[in-house]
């Protein structure tokens, strides 16, 4: 057993988009434009610090190989020079429409923003319009995250909000041309006790159904719930007029790993709704701590998840495309039965597993460092790692609906993301050992009857800097 060679590169991440140095956080604008994916990202590109935010810019055609271009929003006039805050695009006649929060901290250092509109023709140079309308009345300058949607009677607006009782909403505004806005309320009835600001408001339509997604800042842990610094999570309902009603008050949190936050969504040109996330949503200190900042980078993006809804279920799949990465691919099904560890070629893997029955319990562990438990009984998994602060083990755990089927598994160096029953629960993370091995190792042996499926697939290097 070998400890993987360290090196300039530790830690990096080689599939998943990232900047190409300073801070990542949210994605912003996605959206399918002339016949490329864009995908925006909340961007430091002077340090690792949440200071100077900017939109970055990368392209695809595939949703594997990415290109850079220039930022399309910078913070260098009155309405957002302490920031370019997160929003959405919208394609209209041929034009790219971004809505983005403006922040300001006036002369006496008081926040302000501002709800901004840039448009461009060809996706790349933008020319911003400014502020869209007053300050509402009734709500702190916690007001951000435009996400822009359309209906036959016109175009839709949802702004994370906060009361003057600091209290968590959303708000919502109607136009009929995107440049002229009317307020038309909150958008949902008031949680109880749910946080003191809700962030990144989308609306996903979907065949059916409507979801309403959301990130909280606030909430109190509750047993296995709300962990996190901060949450992210979704309701199943119906938008009518304007106005979401929910089939019941039952916030789903997202993902029930340790960084995701922040998702946004966009409709692509199959029809497909795909979302990616921010992995890096972290107690200041413990961010601090990343390895990364080392070398002049923090954070990276999810892979991107098609969303499907089963029954009242939101299922999130890794997209069709993602397969394109796989290199070297192995079944394993045939000579697992004699083996107790295997040793993967690189620390970038996909893995698939399968069952034709309900499989026995079972504790596998990942490149030294991260924990996988399932307990069948229960229908339980956990996944455990080291915090790189403070060194203690530290675990976040689900109980499934059904017994578990499939588990499908992405890996980095510094990266992995679970996805299991198809989707319907999935745990992001990242995870920092300098003792990580690239070996796949596990304690039971019973969870090997009755499989189905067992492959691996070591995969690309799509995204690297020199």
């Amino acid at each position: 057993m070998s400890e993987v060679e360290q090196n300039d590169e530790d830690y990096t991440v080689h599939y998943h988009l990232r900047a190409p140095h300073g801070l990542i956080n949210d994605p912003n604008g996605l959206v399918y434009f002339n016949n490329q994916y864009h995908v925006f990202f909340q961007w430091n590109p002077e340090g690792t610090t949440h200071a100077n935010k900017t939109w970055g810019h990368a392209v695809s055609s595939d949703l594997i190989e990415w290109d850079y271009l220039r930022p399309a929003l910078e913070p260098t006039d009155w309405f957002d020079k302490d920031g370019c805050y997160s929003g959405s695009a919208f394609e209209k006649d041929g034009k790219l429409y971004l809505f983005y929060t403006g922040n300001v901290r006036n002369v006496d250092g008081e926040r302000e923003s501002y709800q901004c509109l840039a448009i461009s023709e060809d996706g790349i140079h933008f020319e911003k319009k400014g502020p869209l309308f007053d300050h509402p009345n009734n709500y702190t300058a916690h007001l951000r995250d435009p996400k822009i949607w359309q209906e036959k009677d016109g175009y839709w607006m949802i702004l994370g909000a906060q009361t003057h009782d600091l209290k968590g909403t959303t708000i919502v505004y109607r136009s009929t041309d995107l440049l002229n806005w009317s307020f038309e309320g909150e958008f949902m009835g008031a949680l109880s006790d749910f946080g003191y600001m809700w962030e990144c408001p989308d609306v996903l339509k979907l065949p059916n159904k409507d979801v309403f997604v959301f990130s909280p800042q606030g909430l109190e842990a509750k047993g296995d719930l709300y962990q996190n610094i901060f949450q992210t999570g979704y309701m199943l309902g119906e938008v009518k007029a304007g106005k979401f009603i929910p089939d019941k008050e039952n916030f789903v949190e997202m993902d029930r790993g340790f960084e995701f936050y922040a998702p946004q969504s966009f409709k692509d040109n199959n029809g497909r709704t795909i979302v990616f996330g921010w992995m890096g949503a972290m107690v200041p200190e413990v961010e601090e701590a990343v390895p990364t900042i080392k070398e002049g980078w923090i954070h990276h993006l999810t892979l991107p998840r098609e969303i499907k809804i089963d029954g009242d279920q939101l299922l999130q799949q890794p997209v069709e495309e993602l397969k394109e990465l796989r290199l070297q691919s192995f079944d394993l099904l045939k000579d697992i039965s004699q083996k107790d560890r295997i040793e993967l070629s690189t620390p970038e893997q996909e893995m698939n597993c399968s069952w034709n029955e309900a499989p026995a319990s079972f504790t596998w562990n990942f490149r030294n460092e991260v924990t996988v438990i399932y307990e069948a009984a229960e229908k339980r998994i956990t996944v455990e790692r080291t915090n790189w602060l403070t060194g203690e083990r530290e675990t976040r755990s689900v109980n499934l609906t059904r017994s578990l089927e499939t588990v499908q598994l992405f890996l980095e160096d510094s990266s992995m993301e679970i996805y299991l029953n198809q989707g319907a629960e999935v745990f992001s993370l990242r995870y920092f050992n300098d003792n990580r091995t690239n070996e796949w190792q596990w304690k039971d042996e019973n969870w090997k009857d009755h499989l189905a499926d067992l492959s691996v697939h070591e995969l690309k290097r799509t995204i690297q800097f020199k």
